[in-house]
């Protein structure tokens, strides 16, 4: 097994399944901090900020700082920053995304805004779906933090995810969204930039092949299947291009 110097980490299915742990990955996130391996925990769920998945992960006993965790939510920010540093938003989701948004100095509007973003929302409701055709329909660029249709809870209850409600939108107003998520670029090449070593030394390691393991083959870095969430060893048969590697769990990569 190739001796990667390097590691984005998912969260959801992969570390953790809710408010459970998963045993071997705390184990392996261990291992890489006691080698002295960087890591990077990526991850789609744009409800967490980087303290809160600090303060999440330390309690379960997985070494983390806010420097190792980077989400859809800071990946969107930064790429409108890119695009129009005094943007106007109208943004559907919750605060952490919010509050990204705001750090940048953005300003949020329901009417006639230049972007229309979503992320997931707990309190998603027809008026807010509204607005967001609303914008779109007038010509705002349409973004959102991910394509997640779907995510694993602990009792291994799968629950509605970004990717549904934004389908609503896409439906009403016949206009796709650009996703700043996994598996699409954005959210990899800022990743990448960060972990300031060569992408042929990174591997990115998830449980989902739609997000974690396009995201990887699209971008070029090796990609590990763990399969602790999302996708089966039979759902990967009908699949073309297979991850670099598929373990059952992530103690099989500690060296």
């Amino acid at each position: 097994m190739k001796n990667y110097k390097g590691y984005m980490i998912d969260l959801d299915g992969t570390v953790y399944k809710g408010d459970e742990v998963i045993e071997e990955a705390r184990e392996f996130v261990k291992h890489l901090n006691a080698k002295g391996i960087p890591y990077l925990f990526l991850t789609n769920n744009s409800l967490k900020t980087p303290g809160s998945v600090t303060k999440t992960l330390m309690e379960m006993d997985i070494p983390c700082s806010p420097e190792n965790v980077y989400t859809s939510s800071m990946a969107m920010a930064s790429y409108i920053e890119t695009q129009s540093p005094k943007a106007s938003i109208f943004c559907i989701g919750e605060k952490p995304l919010k509050e990204m948004l705001a750090q940048k100095g953005f300003t949020f509007q329901v009417e006639n805004p230049q972007y229309v973003v979503m992320g997931i929302d707990r309190e998603i409701n027809y008026e807010k779906l509204a607005s967001a055709c609303v914008g779109v329909r007038a010509g705002a660029t349409f973004l959102a933090t991910n394509p997640d249709r779907a995510f694993p809870t602990a009792k291994g209850v799968f629950l509605p995810g970004n990717g549904a409600f934004t389908e609503v939108v896409t439906a009403s107003t016949g206009v796709k969204p650009t996703f700043i998520g996994k598996p699409y670029s954005i959210i990899m090449d800022q990743a990448i930039q960060l972990m300031k070593m060569p992408k042929e030394d990174i591997a990115i390691i998830g449980d989902n092949y739609n997000t974690d393991v396009l995201a990887g083959i699209r971008a070029e870095v090796d990609a590990i299947l763990v399969l602790s969430g999302v996708t089966t060893r039979e759902e990967l048969k009908q699949v073309e291009v297979q991850p670099t590697i598929v373990v059952d769990n992530l103690l099989e990569l500690m060296q």
